[in-house]
């Protein structure tokens, strides 16, 4: 009876290892996942039938079903999905990483229903691990964090029950096998408090390495996942008519934080390229890069590209406007710092950096793509005063260039002339035109799809609504129509700003094309005729927005883009933090030493007249501290009167509680049991027969209500505790 009893506990502790293994892979793929769908990049199709397939799984662990496919289908399965993979790569996805992530989810789809051998389990283990692998490939945002914490912590129960199943598989006990359903619940619970406790000391050793550790800022892989122009916005070219190019997304491109801007008072234009050449539908940028030569301060010294911007000066206005500003990217693709007009320095982690003539500046650097940057740009602009006299002095280069026209539809020209011909200078021409533009004309993104033969005639004379590239394009058209040179800008513009963290934040959705006019003396001067939008800091409701922009902010800045200057700045702040506080804490000190003498006297006259009271008083103090030190003991008393009040509640805790209170009351009368040895043996080893009959009828009971869950069982347990106390009395 004893042996049977051992060995069904074994089983069904067995049995429910399995159980609980096979319900802790399960969410360890429903997390991994769950990860890969949360970046976004997971296709409609994918979410579904994988969804459907985890939920089928799900819901046969549940009624505790099997179902395996039969090994006949999984490599005829294998190898047709081999020759979709070709397709898929060629012909739908048309990218490697798409294709291959339907490769893995179709190996976790077969594997989950064709688990037979232990190799089969740890394959679907290693898919999982892939999909978190493709997560981090598609994402840098910081609901990444909190998805790879969720599936530590399922891969730490995995792998502790991994090894379990095997050990208990290595024993091949052959006995009978428990119906219990709720054999074991106690393992369930320990893997609850051991899993998370493991997860988040893996988590905090490793943000111990990740902060101290020297590192590069390169970021983690989603740093290098490239954008495009429908993630982003921003392109270097535009094509009129290809309404792709610009999408309506809130996904933020940008931070910005300028340097004693903590309102949000700066309304800038984010300068990407200058666009020089139009064939009547695209336009483009003939400019070629040069290398800057990296300076002592290891910033890069942006040339003058707005040469003239040096010669005017005017009484009214400072010179110099400099302001230094902290950019932090997302990943868009692209390799052009986006910099406030005019830039004269760069600084970051880039070891190529280069710029052309147009005032553009690209990051030839492969291995550190663009994420964290300094910059400072001279913002000063001339009176308008001072530009309407500025004439028609053109450079020959600036003339040859930003003059030439393609073949364009008479009505333009013939409008350019009509909307300026009370314009007596080219400043009140290129305002008049600006203006115009900005209030006879609407904005939107539903274009037709077709294109049309002549896109500024469209949007001029039938249209009459269109993005800011319509806008931009017909106005450095129009100028050029009228004589001065012009030209579009591609970048962004915005003024949300978020006054929690004091940074501008900048959205694909503020791509944005205007125009630039050249004036001589004065260089190229800024013209927006696109209707403006309304942004700025969102209120009510919309502030929950800030938070979630501010912790996403900070995971970008201080997680992905992590480097040896954040690692400097932490240094400073932790040594000048602690050096603040002591210094702090002596000039507390000395400012209060006096006070604190004072007091102390006065406490030591009123113990000395009321002894008695401070007595109780200190009494009083000892006692809380006393029942503070034994909370662990008064709670371990109380459950265990709970147990024996309600001991069919938890059978397996109530057994175990009296058979420690047995094994303790033979110690007392000498008869120890080592640690080592089993109930079983502990009863064979004692000599005293008398003694021994009582404790083997305990032990059978106690092993019964432990193991097989028994409440009847456990409620015999107090009786046959009493035996075992009066067998030792009578010793």
């Amino acid at each position: 009876m004893a042996l049977e009893s051992s060995q069904s506990g074994v089983i069904a502790l067995t049995r429910a290892i399995d159980h609980y293994f096979e319900l802790a892979l399960y969410l360890l793929v429903l997390t991994g996942f769950a990860t890969l769908a949360s970046t976004g990049g997971l296709d409609p199709p994918s979410i579904i039938l994988v969804g459907a397939a985890l939920a089928i799984r799900g819901y046969l662990l549940a009624k505790r079903r099997q179902f395996v496919i039969s090994e006949n289908w999984t490599t005829p399965l294998s190898i047709a999905y081999f020759v979709f993979f070709a397709a898929d790569y060629f012909v739908f996805s048309r990218s490697f990483l798409p294709a291959t992530v339907h490769l893995a989810l179709f190996g976790v789809v077969v594997r989950m229903f064709s688990l037979r051998r232990e190799r089969d389990h740890v394959t679907l283990a290693i898919l999982a691990f892939l999909m978190v692998l493709a997560s981090a490939v598609l994402t840098v945002d910081s609901v990444f964090l909190l998805s790879f914490a969720a599936f530590l912590m399922m891969a730490v129960g995995t792998f502790v029950l991994m090894e379990m199943r095997r050990s208990g598989h290595a024993a091949n006990i052959q006995a009978r096998h428990s119906t219990d359903p709720q054999e074991h619940r106690h393992l369930a619970f320990s893997l609850a408090r051991v899993a998370p406790a493991l997860m988040l000391m893996i988590l905090i050793s490793g943000a111990a390495v990740f902060f101290l550790m020297p590192r590069m800022s390169a970021g983690y892989m989603g740093g290098y996942s490239l954008g495009t122009d429908l993630s982003s916005g921003f392109s270097d070219r535009v094509q009129l008519g290809k309404i792709g190019e610009i999408q309506l997304s809130n996904a933020v491109v940008m931070h910005i934080q300028i340097d004693g801007d903590r309102v949000g008072g700066s309304d800038l234009h984010w300068r990407g390229v200058a666009l020089a050449d139009f064939d009547g539908r695209t336009w483009s940028n003939p400019k070629e890069q040069f290398f800057l030569r990296r300076q002592p301060n290891n910033s890069f010294q942006v040339p003058q590209s707005n040469a003239d911007l040096r010669s005017y000066a005017s009484s009214n206005l400072a010179r110099e406007h400099v302001i230094h500003y902290r950019v932090l990217m997302e990943p868009i693709g692209t390799n052009v710092f986006f910099l406030a007009p005019w830039a004269r320095s760069v600084s970051g982690d880039y070891r190529l950096v280069a710029a052309d003539s147009s005032g553009a500046v690209y990051d030839f650097d492969s291995q550190h793509p663009i994420s964290r940057y300094e910059a400072d740009s001279d913002i000063s602009a001339p009176a308008p005063a001072a530009l309407r006299a500025a004439g028609r002095n053109y450079p020959a280069p600036v003339a040859a260039t930003y003059l030439r026209l393609p073949a364009l539809d008479p009505r333009v020209p013939h409008l350019a002339a009509q909307i300026t011909n009370s314009a007596g200078n080219d400043f009140d021409k290129a305002a008049a035109l600006e203006n115009h533009l900005r209030t006879r004309f609407g904005y939107t993104l539903e274009l037709p799809r077709t294109p049309v033969k002549d896109p500024i005639a469209n949007f001029l004379f039938e249209r009459k609504q269109g993005h800011c590239e319509y806008f931009a394009s017909s106005m450095a058209v129009m100028l050029r129509t009228l004589g001065i040179p012009a030209r579009v800008v591609n970048g962004f513009r915005s003024d949300e700003f978020n006054d929690l963290t004091g940074n501008y934040v900048v959205r694909a959705k503020d791509a944005h094309s205007w125009v630039e006019a050249y004036f001589p003396g004065y260089g190229w001067q800024t013209f927006d005729p696109t209707p403006a939008g309304a942004s700025g800091t969102p209120q009510g409701w919309g502030r929950l927005a800030l938070y979630v922009d501010a912790l996403a902010s900070f995971w970008r800045d201080w997680v992905v883009s992590y480097d040896s200057s954040h690692q400097y700045a932490l240094g400073q702040a932790a040594v000048g933090g602690t050096r603040g506080l002591w210094e702090g804490a002596r000039t507390w000190a000395r400012n209060h030493y006096a006070s604190m003498l004072k007091w102390a006297r006065r406490s030591q006259d009123r113990v000395e007249h009321s002894p008695g009271r401070w007595a109780l008083l200190g009494a009083a103090i000892a006692v809380v501290f006393l029942l503070l030190g034994n909370l662990g003991r008064i709670a371990r008393l109380l459950h265990e009167k709970w147990l024996r009040a309600y001991p069919e509640r938890s059978p397996e805790q109530a057994a175990a509680m009296w058979y420690a209170r047995m094994t303790r009351a033979l110690a007392r009368r000498g008869v120890d049991k080592p640690a080592a040895q089993t109930p079983q043996e502990f009863v064979k080893k004692i000599e005293d027969s008398r003694l021994r009959e009582p404790v083997a009828r305990f032990t059978a009971v106690y092993e019964s209500a432990r193991f097989g869950n028994s409440a009847d069982d456990v409620q015999r347990l107090p009786e046959l505790y009493e035996e075992v106390e009066s067998a030792t009395r009578a010793r």
